[in-house]
């Protein structure tokens, strides 16, 4: 009895449904309309985030721009970017080292678009934007096993077909573009296609990569600007240590510090002191001279890692510190103490 008056409430809701279909889908439109328009809202105004303008002469401007996403998860603060594309300018050729926020800067620039687009306000200070009609991307690499294509064709297919569709509103980004094959081929097509974008497509592009030799194509392709992101390396070649600042400003990077990278990876200290000396030859030739790089031609340097007693006896008690509760006037005495032990 219960089951059959069960079935009977059931069908009565189903067919009282049933008769109201058009206007239960129209209200569950506007309900999912005003949620959206809600989230929007409330993101916007817990992140700070400002109202897009849009240009109408193409001009793709931004001011401290940041990543969303990244942003939201980060611990420590985010690093905010200007972006300057004039209508004049076209193509944006990206260097810097790994780790340094290439592949970030690239990406929040293109986030902010898609959201200015879809009606949200955007993370940066101050946004002026293109209209784009589409966006194409290479960024990542990954081999597509199952028809046998490796990933260097994953990515000429990927950049081809940017090529093919690609107009003069559309939005190019492109991280690293040549590099899963040999470095003169790489470069060569690197240049090829930059010069390609520029001349036949004129759409806004992003480029990342880390062929120094492209920021030269500034002299010859006069819509096409260098910048770089920072990173300060005063004690290169002594510690190699590296800081990364996160600031992209005008102009190509000195060097890639591909080195100093591998050491804050931990890489064995004998291989990033090969790999220097290696890269110094390299640099002072010009070519690959294979009897000037055998190791027949390496000096191994004598690495020094035991600590002076001295020296070892003033870590440990700087361990031992309770930094908390340390008067600044003992903080200064030890300091001092500490000094005169180095000195002598």
């Amino acid at each position: 009895l219960a089951l059959s008056l069960e079935v009977e409430l059931f069908n009565k809701l189903r067919n009282l449904c049933k008769d109201q279909t058009n206007n239960i889908q129209k209200v569950a439109k506007i309900v999912s309309k005003i949620d959206m328009l809600i989230s929007l809202s409330v993101v916007a105004k817990e992140n700070g985030y400002t109202r897009p303008q849009f240009s109408r002469y193409n001009e793709y401007l931004i001011k401290e721009g940041r990543h969303p996403v990244i942003e939201a998860v980060l611990e420590k603060e985010f690093i905010p970017n200007d972006l300057t594309l004039y209508n004049d300018e076209k193509v944006l050729v990206i260097t810097g080292p790994n780790m340094s926020g290439k592949s970030t800067f690239m990406r929040q620039n293109a986030i902010i678009s898609i959201m200015a687009q879809m009606g949200s306000y955007v993370p940066c200070k101050s946004a002026t934007l293109p209209i784009f009609d589409q966006i194409f991307t290479r960024i990542g690499s990954s081999d597509d096993i199952a028809s046998g294509e490796s990933t260097f064709m994953t990515e000429m297919l990927e950049v081809n077909y940017a090529l093919q569709n690609a107009t003069e509103r559309s939005l190019i980004v492109l991280d690293e573009v040549g590099r899963g094959t040999a470095t003169f081929d790489g470069m060569a097509l690197a240049q090829a296609i930059l010069e390609y974008i520029h001349d036949n497509i004129g759409a806004k592009t992003f480029f990342s990569t880390h062929y120094h030799e492209l920021t030269t194509l500034e002299k010859s392709l006069p819509f096409l600007r260098n910048v770089h992101v920072e990173a300060n390396a005063d004690n290169f070649g002594e510690t190699n240590e590296i800081i990364f600042l996160h600031k992209v400003l005008p102009g190509a990077a000195s060097q890639s510090y591909g080195i100093n990278v591998a050491s804050l990876a931990k890489i064995p200290l004998k291989i990033t002191l090969r790999a220097k000396d290696i890269l110094s030859k390299l640099e002072t030739k010009n070519t690959y001279d294979s009897e000037l790089l055998s190791k027949n031609n390496y000096i191994e340097p004598v690495i020094i890692s035991e600590l002076d007693p001295k020296q070892k006896l003033i870590l440990d008690e700087l361990g031992e510190l309770d930094v908390d509760n340390l008067k600044p006037i003992d903080a200064l005495m030890l300091l001092n103490k500490w000094k005169k032990e180095i000195d002598e």
